[in-house]
């Protein structure tokens, strides 16, 4: 009997032992919503696939990784459907927009969000506390950076006095606070604000025209994913309007737009990969706090302020992160 019984042990284990092997052999599935066009050699996103490698996640082999890219905000719910209908172990999405179109098809997915605004507004009980399936990384207070980039304009351009502000986000969601501190840090500096709204791709052009007819000096511009995918058309109306252009990510500044503050995307898509790791091997996203920048980064375009006629003051230079020639 004891015989009869090993056998059939043995059989049991030889039976279960390949689809045992196939299930840890698994890899791990992660899907991205990513803006603006594909580019996966982007230095964040490089960033994340390697600190994912050095937490022992290799793509390919222990992890496989799902991009997808959106040029415009309205595509993203669309994306954001197909990527739940393929359940992931863990959806990454870039910015509040993915975020919140992820938010509106899924409770249960991980959710690990990058360069987020107000987690408030997307359903997050606390930062330190989140709770759900949403967990990630903020871009710190939106009214403080837009005030210091207001002040950066006004030290590049110091006879700066009216500065247009173009919008390519719903000012509607949760950017009121934003609004406020943005009229009261620009009368601070003696600066009038211009707010322009961009509909659709073809509406920089225009914009552009309308801040140029109204004597803007200087354009401050609101990314989103649209305005990601046409920052080179966005740069080139720079110069052609010799609009000196203040970004938020260095992408645009890389593009040809004048100047970048804030927070510093390759680290927050480094620290992004650090949840990931966390979530796989077992962590609930609820129970991560949600996280600050920790690096903000100054970016210049030198070539740029030649083409406009602009002399960027020494005091400026030399706080800059990167300097492009």
């Amino acid at each position: 009997m004891r015989r009869i019984r090993l056998v059939a042990l043995v059989m049991l284990a030889l039976w279960l032992g390949p689809s045992m092997t196939d299930a840890q052999s698994t890899p791990a599935r992660i899907t991205m919503l990513l803006t603006g066009p594909p580019a996966p050699t982007t230095r964040e996103y490089v960033a994340f696939s390697q600190q994912l490698g050095e937490l022992g996640w290799l793509e390919g082999q222990t992890v496989a990784i799902d991009r997808r890219w959106a040029d415009a905000p309205e595509k993203l719910p669309v994306l954001a459907a197909d990527a739940v209908r393929e359940n992931p172990t863990v959806i990454v999405t870039a910015g509040p927009d993915a975020t919140r179109a992820v938010r509106q098809v899924t409770s249960t997915i991980p959710i690990v969000m990058i360069a987020s605004t107000d987690p408030r507004v997307l359903g997050v009980a606390s930062l330190a506390h989140p709770g759900g399936n949403l967990t990630g990384l903020t871009i710190g207070q939106p009214e403080v950076t837009s005030e210091k980039r207001l002040e950066l304009i006004k030290e590049a351009v110091p006879s700066v006095v009216r500065v247009a502000v173009l919008w390519d986000v719903k000012r509607s969601v949760d950017s009121a606070g934003v609004l406020e501190m943005m009229a009261a840090a620009a009368s601070k500096l003696g600066l009038r604000l211009q707010h322009l709204d961009v509909i659709g791709a073809g509406g920089y052009a225009t914009a552009f025209a309308a801040a140029k007819k109204d004597n803007a000096q200087a354009m401050l511009l609101v990314e989103s994913p649209r305005a990601v995918a046409n920052r080179a058309a966005i740069a080139e109306l720079g110069i052609k309007y010799r609009l000196p252009i203040m970004s938020q990510f260095s992408r645009v500044v890389e593009a040809g737009g004048l100047m970048s503050y804030g927070p510093d995307l390759s680290d927050l898509f480094r620290r992004a990969a650090v949840y990931v790791d966390k979530i796989l091997k077992g962590a609930q996203p609820g129970d991560l706090p949600v996280e600050q920048p920790m690096k903000f980064e100054l970016v210049i375009n030198l070539k740029t302020a030649k083409a406009i006629g602009l002399t960027i003051p020494q005091s400026l230079l030399v706080r800059a992160d990167e300097i492009i020639q």
